[in-house]
């Protein structure tokens, strides 16, 4: 396989990484969590990212191969050499815009579980007094609510 077609293949795997985490956000962002929806986008970005793990690692070998050092500039003398600049510049930046989608909807998980973890603390707190005191695992009343901690 040319060089060329294997940057395209990899920038098809990327631009199908990029729709997934643009779905994933949306539905992060919707008020009702559908937690189906986000188990099947994780399992196919799992998916994906493995091929593109594969199909890297065949980059990096042959870019050894042939000569050129193992890191950003062989791979950029590589794909100037191949006449693949343009393609090569289109996969940074995509890689680029998939590491910030990325970093954003772990951004809003985080937000989600802190949010989710304080209103479990209300509801504790609210359950620990008055008479809708909650019981523990052996069937007794428990005195003191457990908070949970959204940066453990």
């Amino acid at each position: 396989m040319s060089l060329h077609q294997h940057l395209t293949d990899q920038v098809e795997r990327l631009e199908q990484l990029q729709t997934l985490l643009e779905q994933e956000q949306r539905l992060l962002g919707d008020g009702q969590i559908d937690g189906e929806k986000l188990q099947s986008i994780a399992e196919q970005k799992h998916t994906i990212q493995q091929a593109i793990e594969a199909s890297e690692t065949k980059r990096h070998t042959a870019q050894q191969k042939l000569g050129f050092s193992d890191d950003a500039a062989g791979a950029r003398l590589a794909a100037e050499q191949a006449g693949c600049s343009d393609i090569w510049q289109h996969l940074l930046e995509r890689t680029q815009r998939i590491a910030q989608l990325n970093t954003l909807n772990g951004e809003l998980i985080q937000h989600r579980l802190h949010h989710n973890q304080q209103m479990l603390n209300i509801l504790r707190d609210a359950a620990g007094t008055g008479s809708a005191a909650m019981y523990g695992a052996d069937g007794s009343q428990g005195t003191t609510p457990q908070r949970l901690n959204s940066k453990a």
